[in-house]
């Protein structure tokens, strides 16, 4: 009689969704995620969810306005940031679960134009870049908050060459809108990752900056310190598998 008793009850729990822990490990995940991983991260997603999950909800953006978001309490699970500061900045304010940030991919930072006004310009100490841009416009990721922007002042500092095209910079809300300015030619050239260069048809890479002259490209993930979501841990975990860096790989980046 108990038994039987203790079998209705679930049935009914279940029925009113009060005892379907099951059902709740198996929610979409809520992924924010560095514009430049648009297309490597929906692969990893897609292949994710042919191994028997549910499908991520991922939303692309600047890594500076995506940390802005959960700062304000956006109710997602994972957090993959194009630098390290941005994360630095929301583990400094405890958003995130601290045991679960990890630095998996690398990235390089090259000099592009559009493909059909290519450049020919050597990269190096005190390189012509603005005389090359002649009256154009050198697009680049916001330099004052988007990863790719932060990076690309800082190899120009490093090269002597930034007070030159200060002027000329055309400063974008991630790299992907940086990319489509060259790409539309509404700018002479830009600087964006090597990944994004390498999935536009219309732009050509004149150059890449060489390792050192710029802080490391990393990008690390971390579950938030608001999420309770099993599926978040577990799609973090194929990220960082083996399997899941193949992806990445097949997309350009390196991985650690």
């Amino acid at each position: 009689m108990l038994a039987r008793f203790a079998l209705c009850l679930s049935l009914v729990l279940a029925s009113l969704g009060l005892g379907a822990s099951a059902q709740a490990e198996q929610k979409s995940p809520l992924v924010l995620a560095a514009a430049s991983l648009q297309e490597s991260l929906t692969a990893a997603s897609d292949a994710y969810v042919k191994r028997g999950h549910p499908k991520p909800v991922i939303s692309f953006a600047a890594s500076s306005a995506l940390a802005h978001q959960i700062e304000a309490g956006a109710p997602a699970d994972l957090f993959i940031s194009a630098d390290e500061l941005w994360m630095d900045f929301l583990a400094g304010k405890n958003l995130i679960r601290k045991e679960s940030r990890k630095s998996f991919l690398t990235n390089r930072l090259v000099l592009i134009t559009p493909a059909n006004q290519p450049l020919s310009i050597k990269i190096a100490p005190g390189f012509p870049l603005a005389k090359a841009l002649g009256d154009g416009r050198l697009a680049m990721g916001d330099p004052n908050s988007v990863p790719a922007g932060k990076y690309a002042k800082a190899v120009l500092t490093r090269l002597g060459v930034w007070n030159d095209v200060e002027s000329k910079v055309a400063g974008a809300e991630n790299v992907r809108a940086a990319l489509q300015l060259v790409s539309r030619g509404e700018a002479r050239a830009g600087i964006v990752y090597e990944t994004d260069a390498k999935v536009a048809r219309d732009v050509k890479i004149a150059g890449v900056f060489p390792v050192g002259t710029h802080p490391p490209i990393t990008y690390p993930v971390a579950i938030l310190a608001s999420s309770q979501n099993l599926e978040a841990m577990s799609f973090r975990a194929f990220l960082l598998s083996g399997a899941g860096k193949a992806i990445f790989h097949k997309y350009g980046f390196g991985t650690r």
